[in-house]
């Protein structure tokens, strides 16, 4: 390697080392601050060691009243279940659209990227699901309206079909009397992971960080995900600390606060960062090839 070349790889791996520090201290100072006792936080603050450890945070959560852990389930069949849909449908039209002789490809196209500019707004989204779909209270409220998470995912996949399988592969397999779907399903797949794994590994994220729904869409306690019940937990301290009476017990005067904040969004990261990476190797990949202008 010459020395200039060293020069800048040296440089760059310091590079890396800083940034990877940024980005994983914070995750230590938060993991620190939700096993902090909420008084020793108030004394003297956030540190990146305990000074005063306790687990009240995250005992609080998972008391077995709160229903977590059955928001977790609920939380991992929407996401699993929303992701391959949202994957599958995802495929199915970014397929036909990567297809020159379409039939209405342009017009498709344009639709596409109308949605992604303008938006009907909350309001004509709340009657369609609730009385056209009629999923209100529903499982479905948390899967539909997630199927398609914007037309970004269909462009990226879309360019990926188009500039990455060889034309000459489809062609060989209509000339041997395949059909779509067969084409689909037995060359273009197979050839797509890093693209699959990519949309998939977004769509999965939205799925399981997704509050918003199951606060407009859903009323009924057992079907809380962990982010809807997690808001409604931290919710709940606020209230409580907000109207305490004068002279109440000590006990409830030290519910966990900020270190609650801190034991929540511990707990709702934790399993993205688990599945992350499971799709590492695809993902740089499927965005580069995938987001070129085709």
């Amino acid at each position: 390697m010459k020395k200039e070349d060293r020069g800048w790889a040296i440089a760059g791996h310091i590079s890396l080392i800083i940034y990877t520090l940024v980005c994983i201290i914070p995750f230590i100072l938060l993991i620190s601050a939700s096993l902090t006792d909420q008084r020793a936080i108030y004394a003297d603050g956030f540190s990146f060691w305990p000074s005063e450890f306790s687990t009240a945070a995250y005992e609080y959560i998972f008391s077995a009243d709160s229903g977590i852990i059955r928001a977790y389930g609920l939380s991992i069949f929407v996401t699993v279940v929303g992701t391959l849909g949202s994957v599958i449908i995802t495929a199915l039209l970014a397929y036909p659209l990567s297809r020159k002789e379409t039939p209405y490809r342009n017009l498709l196209m344009f639709l596409i990227l109308f949605t992604m500019l303008f938006h009907g707004g909350l309001v004509p989204s709340y009657l369609v699901y609730t009385q056209l779909l009629d999923v209100k209270d529903t499982i479905w409220a948390l899967i539909v309206p997630g199927f398609l998470m914007n037309g970004f995912s269909v462009l990226i996949m879309r360019t990926f079909f188009s500039t990455t399988i060889p034309p000459e592969l489809i062609e060989s397999a209509e000339m041997d009397g395949a059909g779509e779907f067969k084409i689909l399903g037995s060359i273009i797949v197979p050839l797509s992971a890093p693209v699959l794994a990519t949309i998939g590994l977004m769509n999965c994220i939205m799925y399981w960080n997704d509050w918003q729904n199951g606060k407009i869409y859903i009323s009924n306690p057992d079907l809380y995900t962990v982010q809807v019940l997690l808001n409604r937990i931290m919710e709940d301290i606020q209230f409580l600390k907000k109207n305490l009476p004068a002279g109440t017990d000590m006990a409830l005067a030290t519910l966990p606060s900020d270190n609650a904040r801190m034991a929540i969004a511990v707990v709702g990261v934790l399993p993205i960062l688990l599945a992350y990476p499971f799709f590492q190797k695809y993902f740089v990949k499927g965005i580069t090839i995938g987001a070129i202008k085709g």
